[in-house]
Parts: structure tokens; sequence; C-alpha cells
């Protein structure tokens, strides 16, 4: 089934495109240009009540409200990558070039940019590319289909949000973001799979990113309200405990997949997923390692901030 995005889609116009790069080249000049550094990050807080009004409205009625998708496109950022695509394992964007700085400004729109420590070394903007070796990996390192999931399933401080900017698309432009929304595919399940789905009878193991640690916990897939809940679900990483949670585990992976639909991103374009009712996963393709390989910006929100101080080390913006 194919879904219209159309509604949840914004494309900045010229001028809003030169404000935005104005905006960001302002703030690449900060000292000490490092994006994970706490003075760094209290000034692009600051600069980021000042992206175009237009943009800005957007993001915050998607946080209010993500609609039935749960997905926000933005198009027409300021990206201009003068670099070959990274190839290497664990690869993150610690110095503040323009295009980690526009994504970190309108994930400030949005919430407070958070990370992990366990995962990509806790760098709060990450490079997803396809790394020599790891084609097959069910991670952001490879480049075969990549199961729907909810980002970082095992973890109890999950993000909110999960943010991907293209700075360039596969040389065939046909890798595409996937995403599958359970507001659209909860009308496809029983009365009595949603409420199994709402049981305690689920297991997940920590991403292959995570290094295995943070445990597996025990959890339902749908959480909160019974008409609109939330989901937590990964189905690489998650395991019915029983055969009635394995017989709507199977029900709700057939409604995902009856839902889900492709985004092709271009150089400029960001979406904004919300994590609590989107899944998301990623198309195959084929890298050619020649510098020019598809490569996305990733950054992570939590819209309270405060909920995670405990595991957060001088009240930083990595959970450990």
């Amino acid at each position: 089934m194919t879904l219209s995005l159309d509604a949840g889609t914004f494309v900045l116009d010229a001028s809003e495109q030169s404000e935005m790069e104005l905006l960001a080249k302002q703030l690449t000049t900060i000292t000490p240009g490092l994006v994970d550094d706490l003075d760094w990050l209290a000034t692009a807080r600051d600069y980021s009540c000042h992206i175009p009004g237009r943009l800005r409205e957007t993001i915050r009625r998607f946080r209010a409200d993500p609609g039935p998708h749960g997905v926000l496109h933005l198009r027409g950022l300021p990206v201009r990558p003068d670099v070959p695509t990274p190839n290497v394992p664990g690869s993150v964007e610690r110095t503040a070039t323009l295009s980690a700085a526009v994504l970190t400004l309108c994930m400030l729109s949005l919430g407070e940019v958070i990370a992990f420590r366990n995962e990509k070394s806790g760098a709060l903007v990450q490079n997803v590319v396809p790394v020599p070796g790891q084609e097959t990996h069910q991670s952001n390192a490879g480049s075969i289909m990549l199961e729907m999931h909810v980002e970082n399933v095992h973890h109890e401080h999950r993000p909110d949000f999960v943010s991907l900017l293209c700075l360039r698309n596969d040389h065939e432009d046909q890798a595409g973001l996937q995403v599958a929304s359970i507001r659209d595919a909860l009308p496809l399940l029983s009365m009595v799979q949603r409420r199994i789905l709402g049981e305690p009878r689920f297991e997940s193991m920590p991403p292959s990113s995570f290094g295995g640690a943070g445990g597996n916990p025990v959890h339902a897939v749908l959480n909160g309200a019974f008409e609109d809940p939330d989901i937590r679900v990964d189905f690489c990483n998650t395991r019915p405990r029983d055969e009635a949670a394995a017989a709507a585990f199977l029900a709700l992976r057939n409604a995902i997949e009856a839902v889900r639909t492709k985004i092709v991103l271009s150089a400029g374009d960001l979406a904004v997923v919300d994590n609590r009712v989107t899944l998301h996963g990623r198309t195959a393709f084929v890298p050619r390692y020649d510098g020019q390989d598809r490569w996305l910006q990733r950054a992570f929100v939590h819209v309270d901030h405060r909920r995670s101080r405990f595991i957060r080390e001088d009240n930083g913006n990595v959970l450990t």
C-alpha cells in the first residue's frame, strides 16, 4: 500500500534557504566548532530560535501532533558536502560542518538533541553510511534491506524523534527510507491482537550498534491509549515469548507491511520520524565505495530532557 505523505512535506523557498544557510554558516564559526561541546550546543540552542518562521512553525506543529503517518519531510535545506562520503565503522560528525549545524538547528527547534554512550561513541551527529564488509549487517552501516524498527527498542529512554538529513543519495537514486505508522496499521488488527500486543509478552535485544549492552527487557509492543497507542518493536531484535504473542506479532508485522511506504531522500532533504508511533527501515542499495555513496546524518531528540537526567553525566546530552 502506498500512502501519500504530501501533508507532511515542507519545502523551503529561496529566501528561507538563504536565511537558513546564513544562520548555519554563522554557527559553524562559533568556538570551538564542535557539535558535542556544551557551549557550542548552547549557542546552537539560542540560534534555533531564529530559523525561518514558517519552518519553525512547521516543526512545532509536528511536535504537537505528528499526524497519521508520524513523519515530517523537510526539503531544500542547505548541505553542500565538499568531502567524500565516509566509509569507516562508527563514523560520526563531531566538527560543526554546515550540514551538522543545519541538522542541529532544526532538531533543537523540536526538543533536546541526545545520544547514547554505547552507540557511535556518544556523538550527537552521526553518519549513516555504507561500510565495506558490513553490507549484510542489520545496522546503519549495511546496504541490504533494513528491517522496520523503533530506534533503540531495548532502551527505556529511547529517542522520541529520529532525524535523517540527506547529503547524498545512492548512485542509482533508489535507496529509500521506509516508514510505517501504528496509527495507519492499527485498524488492520483485531481487538484481541491489540490486547495481546499491549501485554508484557515480548522481549527485545539491543541492536548491534550497542555492542550487546543494555539487557533484554520484557515489554509490551503497544503502550498508552488503546485507541492511539505508542509502539515499541524491532522486527530484527524483538521476540514474542509465547504462541499467542507470536500470532499477534505476525499480525502486526503484516499490518506494518501493508501500510509501509518509501521516501527517497535527495540532498537537502530532512526526514523526522516520530519514534513513538512510527517504525522506519531502509531499502537495499549497492554501494561503490568511491566517495560518492549514500550519506545521511542522524540525530536523536528527547522532548522531555529532564526524564533522563539521572543517566546523563554532568547534565550533558549523552545517556549512559
